[in-house]
């Protein structure tokens, strides 16, 4: 069975969807490869963040993008939150806005 990749809200996918050209391409490549195999791909595409959250790593020549995703119920895996990383280190303010928004959907199902 296949996995679906979605979107956490309409903000999500416009802010994935603007990144520049090559990130974009980049991220749907390995969208499509998780829609396929599922999302434990490991390093390059995805890494476990622990606590059921996952990022993909979306690289092109304009930089590198980050979009941090969780599995539910069935084969759906949900996009929380994207951005583009301008540090080596992943800001906490990017973390902690996936980590609620997964808090959110847990309180949902």
């Amino acid at each position: 069975m296949k996995w679906h990749v979605t979107f956490y809200n309409e903000k999500v996918e416009t802010e994935t969807l603007s990144f520049p050209p090559g990130i974009v391409a980049n991220f749907l490549h390995i969208a499509e490869l998780i829609e396929e195999f599922g999302p434990a791909l490991g390093l390059p595409y995805t890494k476990a963040l622990g606590d059921g959250l996952f990022e993909i790593r979306a690289k092109g020549k304009e930089g590198i993008g980050r979009s941090f995703f969780c599995t539910v119920k069935g084969q759906e895996i949900i996009i929380l939150h994207s951005f583009i990383k301008k540090s080596q280190k992943t800001p906490k303010k990017e973390l902690k806005t996936a980590q609620t928004r997964l808090k959110a959907l847990r309180k949902k199902k």
